[in-house]
């Protein structure tokens, strides 16, 4: 999941590469009007088949750059022989420079990402940009939060264990808050899986509290949270005395939003000799 995160936060929000390159990294960036997410697959422009992470080109009526974006979270000895083929792929098929952005939670695979390949004499080495967690930056104010809230995320995955972690998290949520439902999701997901337990519990709670997140977002969760507990609740009990439960009606259990459905079910589960009546008011 994470490597997937990864590129979806450069995907979501395509200035996220040039952004890390000139703020984070201190790179040299051409200014550019235009960042967009191109085709990945280079298979045309490579007689063998090369397909990178994530390519973003900056545009300035013209391409200016072509970063290829990679999420690396081990060590892989091909790279050293991709990455170079990715750069002259992606810089035959725009016409212009190409650098190579390397993204990775973990700052031992960060050194070994960083270091200088060899092309050949006299001088060609191809010296990629590596973001490890300490190029990114710690975001815990809402409102630094909500105007880059991909910065914010990329925060909580490298700054989450950190005591630091469960305010990074709320701002990150927080901006997260303010976004379509499919990057809610996503992005829940990954400050979650971010966090150590003691922060993720201590957010979870203060999720439920409603604290510092009022909107459907966060009582979404909640509500999803709350069902699904109270679902196991009703298959629990059953299991618990001893009765045989039919795949439709763990389905059905399962599958309920109701949670005054739920309670009912609960009620009757402590009562009823056969599961397959759960569902029937009329029985105990």
């Amino acid at each position: 999941m994470i490597h997937e995160a990864l590129l979806h936060l450069f995907r979501n929000r395509p200035t996220l590469a040039a952004e890390v390159l000139r703020d984070s990294l201190g790179a040299p960036v051409p200014r550019f009007t235009e960042a967009r997410i191109e085709p990945a697959d280079l298979t045309e422009i490579v007689p063998v088949e090369h397909r990178a992470d994530l390519v973003v080109l900056l545009l300035d009526g013209r391409p200016v750059l072509a970063i290829v974006v990679e999420a690396q979270l081990g060590r892989d000895p091909d790279k050293e022989y991709a990455w170079p083929s990715y750069l002259v792929a992606v810089r035959a098929r725009y016409r212009c420079r190409a650098c190579l952005l390397v993204a990775t939670t973990d700052e031992a695979i960060a050194a070994w990402s960083a270091q200088p390949i060899d092309l050949g004499p006299p001088d060609w080495v191809l010296r990629p940009y590596v973001l490890g967690p300490s190029a990114v930056p710690v975001v815990t104010e809402p409102a630094d939060a909500r105007a880059r809230p991909e910065v914010a995320v990329l925060s909580v995955m490298a700054h989450g264990q950190s005591a630091a972690g469960l305010a990074i998290a709320m701002a990150a949520l927080a901006a997260a808050a303010g976004l379509d439902q499919e990057r809610q999701a996503l992005y829940l997901d990954v400050v979650l899986s971010s966090l150590n337990e003691a922060a993720r519990r201590s957010l979870e709670a203060k999720m439920k509290s409603g604290y510092e997140f009022q909107s459907d977002f966060a009582r979404n969760y909640v509500a999803k949270g709350q069902r699904e507990e109270a679902a196991n609740a009703v298959l629990t009990v059953l299991e618990a005395r001893g009765l045989d439960i039919p795949p439709e009606v763990r389905e059905r259990v399962l599958a309920s939003t109701d949670m005054t459905e739920l309670d009912r079910w609960l009620r009757r589960a402590v009562l009823i000799t056969d599961a397959k009546v759960l569902f029937d008011s009329t029985s105990s």
